[in-house]
């Protein structure tokens, strides 16, 4: 496989989980899904984990997926090698593994002792990849065999915290998040 080819089916396979916590923080608010409980004096989560945001994100997570199957034959036409489509089991995976990832990742947060919004260099870019993937790879074996070979994982661990640390920036700059991490 080119490398050309390569970063674009690792861009590509990723989308649905790379869209889900940007729709969440766009979506915001609701109810915090810890309902404000804490755990050894501090939040479990936080209110920037609502129910929500979470069902927005997995939900914008699935559309996208479905959007990409649709447009995949005509894509891959167009760049002269195949890209992904999604079934639902790997559509579910990626999403779902997604915000999961950010859920869990503001636990391993609140424990540390870092307050919302704090930066936690490497578990904030890589969160999601960390729990959409083997969660993929479990509810889609192999689809998930079949599209994330070695190369195509290492794409994803390389070009995930760019493309994280380029769209906060960018979201920061338009005054859609509080810090620009």
């Amino acid at each position: 496989m080119a490398v050309l080819e390569t970063i674009a089916i690792a861009f590509w396979a990723m989308l649905p989980a790379y869209v889900p916590n940007n729709a969440a923080v766009l979506a915001g608010g609701g109810r915090p899904i810890d309902g404000g409980r804490t755990w050894g004096e501090k939040r479990v989560l936080g209110n920037g984990k609502t129910w929500r945001g979470t069902a927005i994100g997995v939900t914008a997570g699935l559309a996208l997926a479905a959007a990409l199957t649709l447009l995949a034959e005509d894509v891959s036409s167009l760049l002269g090698f195949t890209v992904p489509e999604f079934s639902p089991s790997a559509a579910l995976g990626l999403a779902g593994g997604a915000m999961l990832g950010d859920i869990l990742a503001s636990f391993l947060k609140r424990r540390s002792g870092r307050e919302r919004g704090a930066m936690f260099p490497g578990l904030d870019q890589l969160d999601f990849v960390v729990v959409s993937l083997p969660l993929t790879a479990l509810l889609a074996t192999d689809w998930f065999r079949e599209w994330f070979t070695l190369e195509v994982i290492l794409v994803v661990v390389v070009l995930t915290p760019i493309l994280h640390v380029t769209t906060n920036m960018i979201a920061y700059k338009l005054g859609l998040k509080n810090e620009p991490w």
